[in-house]
């Protein structure tokens, strides 16, 4: 198994594969973990302070072992551009945290006071901006397309973001709204990272096709354990119903809502209340944990891992495509 190069990395998401692979695998995300705080260091100490604040404290480094799985698929790929590739998917995730932060008014982020509360709204937009732009420093040495890539990755964020915060259009389904925001916010960053991977390894135009696909899918498999774990998990590290407390739209909760069971009408008024009174929460934690909804979800989560791991058929075989597919494995486990 990939030993953690932090706390939080996900590498208990990946099986076991061959010594030599794994101690690759290991040394690319070390170097990735060391750089990423020098990328963020700024002309001042204060906005170094700032830039580092969320790095710092930890995270799943998801997109940076994507970045180096997929560049694992072919036979060389040179280390610097690698590591550059990782950087950039990892800097523009955690810059993407800022912003979202704001505008979610969040209080903690991996744990620690979030940016916008420890300093202010404005300081953490403009660290999330200036992430943004080491992002792109670093990406314009990589070459046109990856440049291209990450602007267009970027406008797909943008607008996932906007999608969320304006809501489903009138007589729109609320659940494909749902499931389209993840695929712009969650799935194309992830998407791009497999790419990102797949074009330092030289590979063809099919097998990137493939690969964007795989990315976009795990991606969006990703944040719905998530949606899962939030009322369903008790030692995930994460309060259980933060989002279900925040009116945060999820997978379970969705899915719930679509019930016409006159026996879940005390569950439907409680998503649709003020949470803020633990009691009002507990009640509806054990309500959902109770809910046919679970079981739903944890079965669109199966049926949509095994349509990424479909994905990877046209890639060459060996351990990086086989730690992909174990990958789809794992963000079932997660949320299991």
């Amino acid at each position: 198994m990939l030993s953690r190069v932090s706390a939080t990395q996900p590498a208990d998401l990946v099986g076991e594969l061959p010594g030599e692979f794994t101690e690759r695998v290991n040394g690319l995300l070390e170097l990735v973990e060391e750089r990423l705080g020098t990328a963020a260091k700024a002309d001042t100490d204060f906005v170094t302070e700032a830039a580092q604040h969320t790095i710092r404290a930890g995270g799943k480094r998801f997109r940076p072992l994507l970045v180096v799985l997929a560049s694992m698929l072919g036979s060389s790929s040179p280390t610097d551009s690698v590591v550059r590739a990782a950087l950039v998917m990892e800097l523009t995730h955690v810059a993407s945290l800022y912003h979202d932060d704001v505008m979610d008014e969040a209080e903690l982020r991996r744990g620690v006071q979030s940016a916008n509360l420890r300093w202010d709204n404005t300081v953490a937009i403009l660290v999330g901006d200036f992430l943004f732009s080491r992002a792109s420093s670093i990406v314009a040495d990589l070459g046109t397309d990856y440049v291209k890539l990450q602007a267009d990755t970027f406008a797909r964020l943008v607008q996932g973001q906007i999608a969320e915060t304006r809501g489903p259009r009138d007589g729109a389904d609320p659940l494909e709204h749902y499931l389209a925001v993840l695929a712009d916010k969650t799935g194309s960053l992830i998407a791009a990272s497999a790419l990102f991977g797949g074009m330092v390894a030289g590979l063809g135009e099919a097998e990137l096709a493939a690969l964007a696909a795989y990315g976009e899918e795990i991606g969006v498999v990703f944040q719905l354990s998530d949606d899962i774990i939030d009322i369903a998990s008790d030692s995930s590290g994460k309060t259980p119903g933060t989002d279900l407390r925040a009116g945060v739209p999820t997978l379970p909760t969705l899915l719930a809502r679509r019930s016409s069971d006159p026996a879940d009408a005390r569950l439907l008024a409680l998503l649709d209340s003020d949470l803020s009174d633990d009691a009002d929460l507990a009640e509806a934690l054990r309500l959902m944990r109770a809910h046919p909804a679970i079981a739903e979800a944890r079965d669109e989560i199966g049926r949509r891992a095994e349509v990424a791991r479909a994905h990877l058929a046209p890639l060459p075989e060996g351990p990086a495509r086989d730690a992909l597919a174990a990958l789809c494995d794992g963000v079932i486990s997660r949320s299991a």
